[in-house]
């Protein structure tokens, strides 16, 4: 029997991917939560052979909470599943150590394969991303400002580009105005920036979303 754990703040999501598991693999033992300080105290307290978590949700972002669940369980897989285009992300929640990254559109076709390779120890990647590693192992040393920017404060940059101000960002993000204001600033620094205006130009230019 196969213990999933499903980690994501939309109630519909969740029960379209349970749906996807209870076919794929019947029998199995599924639970879910919400958000991603759930995610951990699940992680904490039962067995589990693979989690499933949104990249985005409320307060810590399971990009944020993977390196914790990668301490207390380091051969647990994650993988993580996103709205988000796999050019920006993919790598990076690579990076913090998980197993795979699944766009959710391709989820119906590709989610019950994901789960079954990184059960069994390897990563799930697309050749899109396969290429992109590839792309970067050759061009370490030309990589995109972007890319020099830390998990934190890459969630940051995508909200100042969409004209999010400090007190909206420090609300949704659980952080202090003071603590984004530092965040803010090692980004114009990083950049090479002095607006928030080029940081929108910037994320339009290099399509962020």
């Amino acid at each position: 029997m196969i213990r999933i754990l499903i980690a994501d703040d939309h109630s519909i999501v969740r029960k379209g991917v349970r749906q996807i598991l209870i076919e794929g693999f019947p029998g199995s033992e599924i639970e879910e939560v919400a958000d991603a300080e759930e995610m951990i105290k699940k992680v904490i307290d039962k067995e589990w052979d693979v989690v499933l978590s949104d990249l985005s949700m409320p307060g810590r972002s399971g990009l944020d909470a993977l390196p914790q669940i990668k301490q207390i369980k380091p051969k647990l897989p994650v993988l993580i599943m996103s709205i988000h285009s796999e050019e920006h992300y993919a790598i990076r929640v690579l990076k913090a150590g998980a197993s795979g990254y699944l766009s959710k559109d391709l989820a119906p076709e590709e989610l019950v394969g994901a789960i079954k390779r990184v059960i069994s120890g390897k990563r799930y990647i697309t050749a899109a991303v396969a290429e992109k590693l590839a792309n970067i192992i050759d061009n370490e040393d030309n990589k995109a400002l972007h890319e020099n920017l830390s998990d934190r404060e890459f969630a940051v940059f995508k909200l100042l580009a969409i004209g999010k101000s400090l007190t909206e960002i420090a609300e949704s993000m659980f952080l202090s105005i003071t603590t984004v204001s530092t965040y803010r600033s090692r980004i114009l620094v990083k950049m090479n920036m002095k607006s928030n205006a080029e940081i929108t130009l910037y994320s339009v230019e290099n399509n962020i979303s």
